[in-house]
């Protein structure tokens, strides 16, 4: 039997200017795919319309381009993929899998257990079609699933008191994240996901998706965060350092030492081509820190 190629990807949000914490992930998932000979896929994920920021997906392409990435294929949109979302909704429903809940986020919040955030399961009896407006979950089961993490090695959780049942479309008619990531996952054929330490939590439900699918489920390697002064992921929403196009190799070196590859002080000197080459020769995952996450200080 043929080995299926490795195909990794880089699946941001155009949610604001690209910073630090989004090369740093970037970097990590374009060194996977090149150094194991194989396709680094771009995606969009716009799911949720309503965050969008006008100029993000274009300045994201644009840094992208000047720090010498190169994807391969055409880059996709989540939001141009609603009928393939719903295709999978209809598959869910017609197995019984997913219930309409008209819980409000003020309901929830008072009848949560114990302030944990985990779904009652409120509406969890209620059935497909219904009339009132609605948010769709995914009925979980009483089941711990696990998986190995290529960096912070095994994770397990418990579905129905860890997760609990999660929304897969939303009131207002947009399809949830954790739907869209599986179904695209799958249809473009990525055989490993490298994405950052803060959706390590996600990752069990959306295995457990996939298995609902009838989708292989890809190897996960979540690398570590890069917080900001004040402890918090550094987030592009919040005007956290960008990066500099017209000055590359400093943020690239950064992001390298961030990611445990200690790159030659000449290469701070170098140009972008010169700094790929060195990190494709020397490139090794078994030197990423198992700490989440590192602080960042301008």
């Amino acid at each position: 039997m043929t080995e299926k190629r490795y195909t990794g990807r880089f699946a941001p949000s155009p949610t604001g200017d690209p910073h630090l914490g989004t090369l740093i992930a970037a970097v990590a998932s374009y060194l996977q795919a090149r150094v194991n000979h194989g396709d680094w896929l771009l995606r969009i994920e716009d799911v949720d319309t309503t965050r969008r920021v006008a100029g993000a997906e274009d300045a994201m392409l644009r840094t992208l381009d000047r720090f010498g990435f190169e994807w391969d294929g055409d880059v996709i949109r989540q939001s141009a993929r609603t009928a393939i979302y719903q295709q999978a909704l209809d598959q869910l429903d017609a197995e019984d899998l997913v219930f309409p809940c008209t819980c409000s986020r003020k309901l929830l919040a008072q009848t949560a257990v114990e302030q944990s955030g985990i779904y009652p399961g409120t509406c969890r009896t209620r059935q497909l079609p219904f009339a009132h407006e609605h948010a769709i979950r995914l009925r979980v089961p009483e089941r711990t699933l696990g998986f190995d993490d290529r960096i912070i090695g095994e994770y397990r959780q418990s579905l129905a008191t860890e997760c609990g049942d999660f929304v897969i479309k939303r009131r207002d008619g947009l399809f949830a994240y954790q739907l869209a990531v599986v179904v695209d996952d799958a249809l473009q054929g990525v055989t490993e996901v490298v994405r950052g330490a803060d959706l390590l939590e996600s990752t069990p439900r959306q295995i457990y998706l996939q298995q609902c699918l009838n989708h292989p489920s890809p190897a996960y390697c979540h690398i570590p965060l890069i917080l900001d002064p004040t402890g918090r992921k550094l987030s592009k929403s919040e005007g956290a350092a960008g990066l500099n196009p017209d000055r590359p190799a400093p943020s690239l070196l950064a992001a390298l030492n961030h990611l445990g590859q200690q790159a030659p002080e000449e290469l701070g000197h170098a140009g972008t081509t010169d700094i790929w080459q060195w990190a494709i020769e020397n490139w090794d995952i078994g030197k990423i820190p198992l700490a989440h996450a590192t602080l960042y200080n301008g």
